[in-house]
């Protein structure tokens, strides 16, 4: 199986992979606030200087996005220690969108739904292993600026008491 970037464009393409591949993610993203755009995943190989370093992944794939939740397959190149970091690419420009200070316009999440309260999360936090097979992950998107996604719970008469932007 190549490695490389599976665009939305080729979705038969993507599944074929992943039906081939001996290991695979069955990834569930979850707390989109719209449904436009593209979901974009990237995996990292076990390796801390390649991280979210510029040409440092193994595979990008971007799928269409669906609210509240997408779910997608990614293959992996086999059983193995990897990191996967998400985006909700929402205007489908292919990069994450940044404001002045350089904080993400657009949600964005890492497996173990991996946090921090200042800068990125800790590449330990972000490691995960997969078997062969199928390894689930759920994927908890943030949002940091911009229109905050409304609680799936809301009534929706109480949405219209809420300040319109």
């Amino acid at each position: 199986m190549a490695l490389g970037v599976l665009q939305a464009a080729a979705p038969a393409r993507a599944a074929e992979d992943c039906a081939a591949s001996e290991a695979k993610l069955d990834v569930t993203v979850e707390g989109l606030r719209s449904p436009k755009g593209l979901i974009t995943y990237t995996l990292y190989p076990d390796n801390k200087r390649k991280f979210l370093a510029k040409g440092g992944s193994l595979e990008r794939i971007r799928v269409d996005a669906r609210a509240p939740a997408t779910e997608s397959c990614v293959p992996l190149p086999g059983p193995g220690t990897y990191l996967l970091a998400v985006y909700h690419d929402e205007d489908a420009n292919r990069k994450l969108n940044r404001s002045i200070i350089g904080l993400p316009r657009e949600g964005f999440g890492f497996s173990n739904n991996a946090t921090s309260s200042i800068g990125l999360p800790s590449f330990d936090a972000v490691r995960f292993v997969a078997k062969a097979g199928v390894t689930a992950l759920k994927i908890k998107l943030r949002y940091l600026t911009g229109k905050e996604r409304l609680p799936a719970d809301l009534p929706k008469d109480a949405r219209n008491l809420l300040p319109q932007p």
